[in-house]
């Protein structure tokens, strides 16, 4: 069993994307072996009232419980976030992604503070992508920096009754992030796609720091091919179970599935 919990759905402003519908998702989760995964709107990502894209999102989703699992984007710099984030539970989402620096705030903004808490007596996780897109990739038009993991791991240290799940990021080993003995809660979990199991090994350091019980399975698709992120889970230098539950367990627990 695979969970994918970095996947997207719609249109993103700045280029296209194939397979981005419900459909042709499922058709591409089908090819490669990918059973279930969290999906959020790319739409949402550039749209002024993000909401909007939820909705598009909702309705994509609409029959496909079981394969696609819907996160929201919210912004709490908005200020109907919290009319959005009620719409998004009574819709079925599952959890919250946020974009902080695409929508200009800080993740320990108290508007970003009580956006999570509320999230979480809801019962929803939030995730947090690290980047969208390579820089290298990036429209001349926009200058969006990454979610610097410093801020990332002050938001976790705040509210430590919160799970996130933390996606397309890299450099988690050298910090406190990738540490068990750094004194943050045990809160979060680090998703692979953007690390590698070969060269620096920083997924293996990552287990031997931290522990697989703390690490999940994403693509990032349909903005990248998930034939990457399925190699490094199938090199990686763990034993079976620990590899099962990188690939499904661990995030299928935080996401209460079963």
């Amino acid at each position: 069993m695979i969970l994918d919990v970095n996947a997207y759905l719609g249109p993103f402003a700045f280029r296209p994307l194939r397979n981005n519908t419900g459909p042709s998702l499922v058709a591409l989760m089908d090819a490669k072996g990918i059973d279930r995964a969290v999906v959020s709107s790319a739409a949402a990502i550039t749209y002024r009232n993000a909401q909007a894209g939820n909705e598009e999102l909702a309705a994509e989703v609409r029959g496909r419980a079981d394969r696609l699992i819907p996160f929201a984007v919210v912004n709490p710099a908005y200020a109907g976030w919290r009319d959005d984030l009620e719409a998004c539970r009574q819709l079925g989402f599952r959890g919250l992604r946020l974009y902080p620096k695409w929508h200009r705030y800080a993740l320990t903004d108290p508007a970003c503070l009580e956006l999570v808490d509320a999230a979480t007596e809801m019962g929803m996780p939030i995730s947090i992508p690290m980047r969208v897109e390579d820089v290298r990739n990036r429209s001349w038009l926009i200058d969006v920096p990454e979610v610097p993991l410093a801020e990332v791991a002050a938001l976790v240290a705040a509210r430590p009754d919160a799970r996130f799940l933390l996606l397309n990021g890299a450099g988690y080993a050298n910090g406190p992030l990738g540490r068990k003995d750094s004194g943050l809660p045990a809160n979060y979990l680090i998703e692979i796609s953007r690390m590698d199991s070969v060269l620096t090994d920083e997924i293996g350091r990552l287990v031997a720091g931290l522990g697989a019980d703390r690490l999940a399975f994403g693509t990032g698709m349909p903005f990248h091919y998930p034939d990457p992120s399925l190699l490094k889970l199938e090199t990686l230098r763990v034993d079976e179970a620990d590899r099962r539950r990188i690939a499904w367990g661990n995030a299928a627990a935080w996401l209460g599935l079963g």
